[in-house]
Formats: C-alpha cells, sequence, structure tokens
C-alpha cells in the first residue's frame, strides 16, 4: 500500500512538472508599446498584426498605449526593459530616424540602444484640407495661405515626426510660410481639422482616410512618387505641380541583449501575419503597404532613412532641443 502510494505521489509530481512550462506559457504575455494614443495609424496596424501574432506566438500580445514627446516616452521604457520579448514596440520611423538630428540629449541611441525585429509597413503621408481650408485644389488651399498668413497652419501627429518635416518641404517647395502644430496623436489632429481649428494635416492617410470618405474633409495629395492604391483618384505632389517625395516605415523593435533565437521568433509571427489576406486588405484600406523585412534588413532600412532625413532637416531651420 505504501509503495503505491508513493508511486501515486510521484506520478502527480511528475504531471505536475511536465505542465508547468504550458501553464507559464499560457500566462505570459508580451506587451508591445505604442508611443501615442488610441486610434491613430501605429495603434491601428499594432493591433492588427497583434491579433494574429498572438496564434504564433502561443500567448496573449497587448497594445499599450504611452503617448507622450512624439514616441521618446515610450521608447525610453523599451530601453530599459528586460531583453526575454516581454517588451516590444511598434515605432513610426520617425523617433529613428529624424530625433537623432534634432537632440543633442536625445537618451537614445537608435542603432545601439534597440534591437530591430520585424518592418510591418511602409506609407507615405496625405494632405488633407479641412472644413477651415478654402474649396479647391492644393494650389488653390496654398495660395489662400499665402494671402493669410495668420491661418497658415497645418497640423501633425507631433514635433519631430516626420509629417512635421515633410510639412515643411511642402511649405519651401510653394513658397508659403507655414506654421507646425504638434498634436499628441494622429486622432487628436484629425478631430481639430474637422473641427476647422486648423486648415490644413500632414500625415498619414489613415488618419483621415474615412473622414475624406464621409465628405468631412478632403484629401488633396499624396507624398509618394505614386498614387496610393487606397485613394487612385488622389494626385501625387509632383503631379500637382510641387517637387516633395516622403515616405516612412512601421518597425517592430525590443530592448538592447534580445538572443537571435527571441528575435526570429517574433519576426516570423509578424511575416505571418502580414502574409494573412484580410490583414493585407486592412492594411491597404488604411492608405498603408503592407510589408516585411527581417532584422537586418529593417536595420538597412533605418540606416538609409537617417541619411536621406539629414540635410533636410539641418537646412529646415527647426531649433534642436538639448
Amino acid at each position: 500500500m505504501k509503495r503505491r502510494q508513493f508511486a501515486a505521489q510521484a506520478a502527480a509530481v511528475i504531471a505536475a512538472a511536465a505542465t508547468a512550462p504550458m501553464a507559464f506559457a499560457q500566462e505570459r504575455a508580451t506587451r508591445i508599446l505604442i508611443g501615442f494614443p488610441p486610434g491613430g495609424s501605429a495603434d491601428v496596424v499594432a493591433r492588427l498584426l497583434a491579433d494574429k501574432m498572438r496564434v504564433s506566438l502561443g500567448h496573449n500580445v497587448i497594445i499599450d498605449n504611452k503617448p507622450g514627446a512624439a514616441g521618446r516616452l515610450a521608447l525610453a521604457e523599451l530601453k530599459r526593459s528586460p531583453p526575454d520579448g516581454s517588451v516590444l514596440i511598434f515605432s513610426p520611423s520617425g523617433a529613428m530616424v529624424i530625433h537623432p538630428w534634432l537632440y543633442s540629449n536625445l537618451g537614445y541611441d537608435p542603432a545601439k540602444d534597440f534591437t530591430p525585429i520585424a518592418l510591418g509597413s511602409t506609407f507615405d503621408f496625405a494632405i488633407t484640407a479641412g472644413p477651415g481650408a478654402p474649396p479647391g485644389d492644393l494650389k488653390t488651399v496654398l495660395a489662400w495661405m499665402k494671402a493669410n498668413p495668420g491661418k497658415a497652419n497645418y497640423a501633425t501627429s507631433g514635433a519631430g515626426t516626420v509629417p512635421h518635416f515633410a510639412g515643411q518641404l511642402l511649405a519651401q517647395a510653394a513658397g508659403v510660410p507655414m506654421t507646425h502644430v504638434a498634436y499628441r496623436g494622429g486622432a487628436p489632429a484629425a478631430q481639430d481639422l474637422i473641427g476647422g481649428q486648423v486648415p490644413l494635416m500632414v500625415d498619414t492617410a489613415s488618419e483621415t482616410i474615412e473622414h475624406h470618405r464621409a465628405g468631412k474633409v478632403r484629401i488633396l495629395a499624396v507624398t509618394g512618387e505614386q498614387r496610393s492604391r487606397a485613394l487612385p483618384d488622389v494626385p501625387t505632389l509632383k503631379e500637382a505641380g510641387i517637387n516633395v517625395t516622403a515616405d516612412a516605415f512601421f518597425g517592430l523593435y525590443g530592448p538592447p541583449g534580445m538572443s537571435p533565437e527571441t528575435v526570429a521568433r517574433i519576426d516570423k509571427a509578424v511575416a505571418d501575419a502580414l502574409r494573412m489576406p484580410d490583414v493585407q486588405d486592412r492594411i491597404y484600406a488604411l492608405g498603408l503597404v503592407p510589408a516585411h523585412a527581417g532584422p537586418a534588413e529593417l536595420a538597412a532600412i533605418q540606416a538609409a532613412h537617417l541619411k536621406r532625413w539629414e540635410m533636410p532637416i539641418k537646412n529646415s531651420g527647426f531649433k534642436a532641443e538639448s
């Protein structure tokens, strides 16, 4: 009897030990930080990917919005997070390729303090007019701004973002002095555009495309080399007679020191998600382009964008902060 009881107890201990890793896997979760409020393009795309990634990774993937300082607050949290894949960030490229040229005491080195994991999508920007602007095409609105310098304002999702400097390039090329109005994200900027508080907005098409379709605002041009698949009737800036192009990307990054095995596992989950037709269709509908690249390719893309923006920012007259 004693031997049977001992055998039963031993079997229970072995079973518990065997199921412990499974229970741990079910309990753990990955947080993906977003440096902007809910409702913006980074938030929407990250949620699309997270919903699919949880299946590949075998545990929950949670979106955690940490808005502030155009994404720098979320990046500061990521930098001090453990390198086990439990905390990541889905970041617009501005934090990696614009901020280094702006801030002498940025608090992070984008090439050393984070681990590139996967490219999430690429995109250009929409130039959108709200009810605070006159009717007509882009040249009509720019002419009105030139004649009304006190109203020549454009909104973006934040200071130091790619849309911020895309707007600066537009203003310089058009010869129209424009004042930048920075918001804490694309969603609040779009609300003020619809309300007539600002006449123009420069940001991802996803921020205004549904309002454009509903007739509340008008997307006048896009900043890419080609027209957007989601907006085939909207001209590029070049087609509108303004020689400016600007594009950007979303990247998934981790803290420094992540193991290649962990990076590869998460990268595969992103790649699997981006291959799904429903994810692709939704991203295209937002005016973005679903595009995957692995860690090495993401690092190379980041370096190329960093070099590309150096002179436009230095020539913009923008005063870098300490």
